[in-house]
């Protein structure tokens, strides 16, 4: 009798995920569908682990990066708009390899007058041509800029033999340098400075009207490109969108500008006597204890009286950086400079503003106050910041980081009004661009690679930087849904998230948007805040001041979570599949204790007959011909069969607990879509009351088209929405509803006609 329980209970299990989720098919069928599975591991796409960079995502006991140390000396000529440089290198090889020769990057380049960066962009002719445009493009009179290099010796000043391609430039060693060796060389030159308002680019000098220029210096030097135990020399070309990889090292830098110039950059300022006024230098000792609101270092009327005239003499500022990537600095007569200090743990940062009197009165209300939030809030979830400093630079039309310091546009109207969006978008890119300063400045992936792990995490944390500083302007209800319109567009200008920043179409929505949109339902649907903020801070933690890889992020969340994702990395960064989960069918069923046909053929199936099935319960759908009206009125409790079970089985108390349903709905979810996510679940009864249910994303792991849950209740539902709050990133919500919602087809029906 025993044997013949566990048969008949063998049975019904068997049936049930039969009528729920497997369908049998043939064995090439099956073959087919393994090859395709959503669920399948990520092994194949994913390195080998090693010493270096292990299976749980941390580096290995064998990581090694090099260190590049840099002593320069810089002149800014304003009258010529010229920079020169020399400046001592110190390459230390940390790694276990002897190398030949160093690779430098040249970004400047890009602008030298024989560059091919213009000559791989396709389209037809601009809509409007500035004069500088139009004489660069038709007239044979292109901006003259890049690199001169003077000349490069070693530490003995014997010349060094170096070539140069493009942006590149090969120094070869006099002999091979050995692992735990250094080698100290030197390089100098100068280049033009572009003016960033006409030419473009991510540095240069803004003029104004006033005669006056600001300067916002960046790859401005010879940079060493990084050599690791990945890709060996990263020395991929610079074409001028994707960013850069960088070696860590420290900076001692001097810096000669014209006298009345105020200038901040990457480090602190080692002789602020010397280039501040008396008042000034006491308002930039004070300003370290300025914890409540910002304080002014360079005061708005200094500014003003500044810009009036142009001194001939110069000063010279020294600065220092301990354990950076890169060097970039600002500078201007127009420049305002306020401060204000925060508290991180048991340390003091200073987070400053330097902007001109074109920028308030938005920048003085804002920025310094925007930057202390950034810095609170990135620290929160991944380290406390570790420099002593972050600026914020007003330039115009721009956003663009480097460690310490960021260029970020934003002004006011000239009658100095400003609009809620105005205000939205100078918060927003200060914020990001701030955030920067974690990733990749500390946390240091390779931005020519992948662009996608310094600006989609940036722009991920970015979000709960924004809602915390003005949660009215950047509220989190709802973020996901932007990006559909993008996931769902035409496949021929989509690009994985994994593929090379220089070849990404769209490259806004594919390397910030999407992943930051992905990592925001990692975070509130699929994980939960607990468990990701967990393991990003992991991940963030173990790759400060490191050299990390996609898969060390991917190993980390998984090995910090016990969750596997493989899943949700392959849907989300590995195809441009879109997500859209919908409602095809639902039914109401009633108990009944007399057998169904369908419970007549599962016996039949087996070889037994009806009474040979263990005293059951069976759930009769609404529109069977089994059903009839009195199962209405019936309850559960009442049936004798499940009444005796309880009184045998359950103490007083625990019958207590007990909630009997009164209805039961046979939901049938259908997957349109490419990607598997979880399908939240929202359920109205006829009382007005709401209710939630979330299934995971392995709900779909045996049937990638449809699957059939039951849910239970005690009262009569009359409306079930799927992803009522859209945070799945569904691209489709007229099949969200059950009954169909009229209003939500008319509305996807404006978007199609919008994308159309």
């Amino acid at each position: 009798m025993k044997k013949l329980l566990l048969l008949l209970l063998s049975i019904v299990s068997i049936s049930t995920t039969f009528y729920g989720q497997a369908i049998e098919q043939p064995k090439e069928k099956q073959q087919a569908h393994y090859n395709i599975n959503k669920f399948k591991q990520l092994n194949e796409e994913l390195p080998t682990p090693n010493k270096q960079h292990t299976a749980s995502g941390a580096p290995g006991y064998e990581y090694t990066q090099q260190q590049v140390d840099y002593k320069m000396e810089i002149v800014l000529d304003e009258e010529k708009n010229k920079l020169f440089g020399e400046e001592t290198i110190t390459y230390h090889n940390n790694s276990k390899d002897n190398l030949e020769y160093l690779w430098v990057q040249l970004d400047q380049n890009v602008r030298a007058p024989d560059s091919k960066t213009n000559d791989i962009k396709g389209g037809g002719p601009d809509i409007l041509y500035t004069p500088s445009k139009f004489t660069k493009s038709f007239m044979g009179k292109p901006f003259q800029g890049g690199f001169n290099i003077e000349y490069i010796t070693d530490a003995a000043n014997h010349n060094l033999s170096f070539m140069i391609n493009s942006t590149m430039m090969r120094i070869d060693l006099p002999k091979p340098l050995a692992s735990g060796e250094k080698f100290i060389f030197n390089i100098k030159w100068w280049y033009n400075i572009n003016d960033y308002t006409s030419e473009r680019g991510r540095s240069g000098y803004e003029p104004f009207p006033d005669g006056n220029n600001l300067y916002i210096i960046a790859q401005f030097f010879p940079r060493l490109a990084v050599y690791n135990n990945v890709e060996g020399w990263q020395n991929m070309q610079f074409w001028g969108r994707s960013e850069f990889a960088l070696e860590f090292g420290n900076y001692d830098v001097s810096i000669t500008t014209p006298k009345d110039h105020i200038l901040n950059g990457t480090g602190v300022v080692q002789n602020p006597k010397d280039v501040f006024s008396n008042k000034q230098y006491k308002r930039y000792q004070d300003s370290k204890t300025a914890y409540d609101n910002p304080v002014f270092i360079v005061t708005p009327e200094e500014a003003l009286e500044a810009e009036k005239g142009k001194s001939d003499k110069t000063k010279t500022w020294k600065m220092y950086a301990e354990n950076v990537r890169d060097f970039a600095f600002a500078s201007s007569r127009k420049l305002i400079w306020d401060a204000m200090a925060i508290k991180l743990s048991d340390k003091t940062v200073m987070a400053y503003s330097l902007y001109p009197n074109e920028g308030n009165p938005l920048w003085e209300e804002h920025s310094t106050r925007v930057v202390a939030n950034t810095l609170k809030v990135y620290s929160e979830y991944t380290f406390d910041y570790p420099y002593p400093q972050a600026t914020s630079i007003n330039a115009k039309h721009q956003g663009m980081e480097y460690p310490m310091i960021c260029w970020n546009g934003g002004r006011p109207n000239a009658d100095g009004k400003y609009t809620e969006r105005a205000k939205k978008g100078m918060i927003g890119v200060v914020t990001h661009e701030v955030g920067h300063n974690f990733f990749p400045m500390i946390v240091n992936s390779d931005e020519r690679q992948w662009t996608w792990m310094d600006e989609g995490l940036n722009s991920f944390v970015e979000i709960l930087a924004e809602y915390k500083y003005d949660s009215e302007l950047f509220p989190m209800v709802g973020k996901p849904k932007d990006i559909t319109r993008y996931m769902s567009g035409d496949q021929s200008q989509l690009s994985p998230i994994m593929s090379q920043g220089g070849t990404i179409f769209n490259f806004g929505a594919n390397a910030y948007a999407k992943p930051a949109a992905a990592l925001f339902i990692l975070r509130q649907t699929v994980m939960g805040p607990e468990l990701f903020d967990y393991a990003f801070k992991t991940y963030a933690r173990r790759w400060a001041f490191k050299h990390p890889t996609p898969a060390d992020f991917f190993r980390t969340m998984e090995d910090a979570s016990a969750m596997d994702l493989d899943w949700f990395w392959r849907g989300w960064f590995y195809t441009t599949g879109n997500n859209d989960i919908g409602i095809k069918e639902v039914k109401k069923f009633y108990v009944t204790d007399k057998p169904t046909e369908r419970a007549e053929n599962m016996a039949k199936r087996y070889g037994i007959t009806i009474d040979q099935l263990p005293p059951s319960l069976y759930l009769v759908s609404e529109d069977s011909k089994e059903f009839t009206d009195d199962l209405k009125n019936k309850k559960v409790e009442d049936y004798s069969l499940l009444k005796s079970y309880i009184d045998e089985n359950f103490s007083s108390e625990e019958k207590l607990k007990l909630k009997a349903p009164k209805y039961f709905y046979e939901l049938v979810f259908e997957k349109p879509g490419d990607l598997v996510m979880p399908i939240v679940v929202e359920f109205e009864y006829e009382d007005g009351t709401k209710e939630r249910k979330q299934y995971p994303a392995e709900i779909w792991r045996l049937n990638d088209k449809e699957v059939t849950k039951v849910f239970h209740a005690s009262k009569t539902i009359t409306k079930i929405t799927v992803d009522p709050d859209q945070q799945t990133a569904d691209v489709d919500i007229t099949n969200n509803s059950w009954p169909k919602n009229k209003e939500t087809e008319f509305e996807q029906f404006k978007q199609n006609k919008i994308k159309g």
